[in-house]
């Protein structure tokens, strides 16, 4: 859940009509997600390694992939959050697929550096968020990170 500041936002959510993932517009928790390290292997996740970010039940949304990827969205003019990627196979065909987790002062924040091509050129940036033009707050890569704190689902 993001850390609440002024604002009166809650968890995630994908957006069925767009496949783009937006923060609630209250304190809803949103739906669950689920870290899949790069080494599953290692079963741990750690703080500045590649993972893949999915929503762990997606049950009654209209979505072909709950995997998070980064896409150029055209209405908003920068890169989006969207849902439609694909879990594991690190590499440069998966590359828009992977994330990580940073500490901050208040909580966490999700940062798009993929490290899982030695030799690709990537862009790093911070995920934020900006209000799109149907209201939804999504997620954006931005140099004015969100900021989280992790709620157990279990």
């Amino acid at each position: 859940m993001p850390v609440v500041s002024d604002d009166e936002h809650g968890g995630l959510y994908p957006v069925n009509y767009t496949a783009a993932v937006a923060q609630s517009r209250d304190y809803e928790l949103g739906l669950p997600l689920t870290f899949s390290p790069v080494n599953p292997k290692k079963g741990v996740i750690r703080l500045s390694t590649d993972v893949n970010i999915k929503f762990s039940d997606t049950t009654g949304w209209d979505i072909e992939s709950n995997v998070w990827k980064v896409k150029y969205d055209k209405a908003l003019k920068q890169y989006a959050v969207m849902v439609g990627g694909v879990e594991g196979n690190p590499g440069p065909e998966t590359l828009d697929n992977w994330f990580k987790i940073e500490k901050t002062n208040d909580g966490y924040k999700f940062v798009f550096c993929p490290s899982v091509c030695s030799y690709c050129k990537v862009m790093c940036k911070d995920v934020g968020t900006v209000i799109d033009k149907g209201g939804w707050r999504r997620l954006v890569l931005s140099g004015d990170p969100m900021s989280f704190v992790f709620w157990s689902t279990y």
